[in-house]
């Protein structure tokens, strides 16, 4: 086979490589919170309300095994389990007081594994040793997207509880936005669907899961809103966001729409980087304290639908 001799060179770098993790892992992953088990505590922190589910099939763990780290995390009040406002079939998972507390812990002594493992390389070293491991990751995802179904679908029954759900959660988990933004989203939300002329909500869904929206919103005759864009932050990098982005634009020229605007926060860095590339320019700022508890700067940006793009 022509490619045996890279299959040998890979499972020897596997070889090595495992028993560099595993000097790591003696160090930090102890009783009572073994390697499998901390990996269940940080996934349920970055995807903070998440399923069982889909944090078993993410780490590939067995369903019983699953169940008992659940079972166990919850009756020590590491994490808690509420139903999920989507579904109320489901129920999501998030860390508690105490889980977050663990949480720290382990990222404390995993920082600290891994900076003894590197101490003795130079800056240089350290450099090549980092962007080797960006592009087997940016190689390895290449891989993964090119496996996934993606598509762009106006919204159905159901959608718009969840479009809620996934601002409520990642702008509360990113970025410490309380209840009164989630509120602010859902009224909108609210509003649309009492009358959609003129306008038109999409989701995205990777493998029939819903992972980010975009909706368009009549201003006046000649001028639209883009408003609820959102992608849940695993996905980002797949061209998902670019494609909600001329799925709106388009809409809005077929709609005959002159003008197009929308708010924003400066801190949102990779929207912003996208309403850029799309044209769009900062016409307005205003000072928000409601949503975070400190000064929040919003934005508007407005792109002129007759020059193009």
């Amino acid at each position: 086979m022509e490619t045996m001799h890279y299959v040998e060179k890979i499972r020897q770098f596997n070889r090595y490589y495992a028993n560099v993790l595993g000097k790591i892992d003696q160090e930090i992953y102890n009783q009572p919170f073994p390697l499998t088990e901390a990996r269940v505590i940080t996934e349920i922190h970055y995807r903070n309300g998440c399923t069982a589910t889909e944090v078993r099939e993410n780490l590939g763990i067995d369903r019983g095994y699953m169940s008992r780290i659940v079972q166990r995390f919850e009756s020590e009040n590491i994490i808690v389990k509420k139903q999920s406002p989507a579904d109320k079939r489901q129920h999501l998972l998030y860390l508690t007081e105490y889980g977050e507390k663990i949480y720290n812990e382990l990222v404390e002594h995993a920082n600290y594994g891994v900076d003894k493992m590197i101490q003795r390389l130079s800056k240089s070293e350290l450099a090549k040793l980092v962007s080797s491991m960006e592009t087997i990751q940016s190689i390895y995802s290449k891989d993964r997207s090119t496996h996934s179904e993606v598509s762009i679908r106006t919204f159905q029954p159901g959608d718009v509880g969840y479009v809620a759900y996934l601002h409520g959660r990642l702008y509360d988990q990113t970025y410490k936005f309380g209840r009164m933004f989630e509120y602010y989203v859902m009224k909108g939300l609210s509003e649309f669907m009492i009358n959609t002329e003129g306008g038109e909500l999409w989701v995205a869904e990777v493998n029939g899961e819903i992972v980010g929206s975009i909706a368009i919103t009549k201003s006046t005759e000649t001028v639209a809103q883009l408003r609820w864009f959102i992608l849940d932050e695993n996905y980002q990098g797949r061209g998902i966001g670019k494609n909600l982005m001329e799925t709106a634009i388009n809409f809005c020229k077929e709609q005959n729409y002159q003008h197009l605007f929308l708010w924003t926060v400066s801190t949102l860095d990779t929207a912003r980087y996208l309403y850029q590339k799309y044209n769009f320019t900062i016409t307005e700022e205003k000072p928000n304290e409601e949503w975070t508890g400190t000064k929040l700067i919003e934005e508007r940006w407005d792109l002129d639908l007759l020059n193009g793009l």
